[in-house]
């Protein structure tokens, strides 16, 4: 099991947790979908690795500081 920031442009992965203790921010992820089960795709990564753009569920783009990227836990899809 890897982090969201682990992953390279165009991987695909399914969220299986989100690992952060504050109830806010996990409040925060949770409103922008990165639910477990979740599908994503990395769309796109800025020059300096942050932030990262993902496409959750084929229809909604979100960009995501990598701080906050590493608190989402995902397996990876081969597709």
């Amino acid at each position: 099991m890897q982090s969201l920031s682990d992953l390279k442009l165009h991987e695909k992965a399914q969220v299986l947790r989100v690992d952060v203790s504050g109830a806010a921010d996990r409040q925060k992820l949770f409103a922008c979908g990165l639910i477990p089960g979740a599908e994503i795709t990395i769309e796109r990564i800025a020059p300096l690795g942050c932030p990262l753009q993902i496409r959750l569920e084929g229809d909604i783009l979100l960009s995501i500081r990598k701080t906050e990227a590493n608190y989402v836990k995902v397996n990876r899809i081969n597709r």
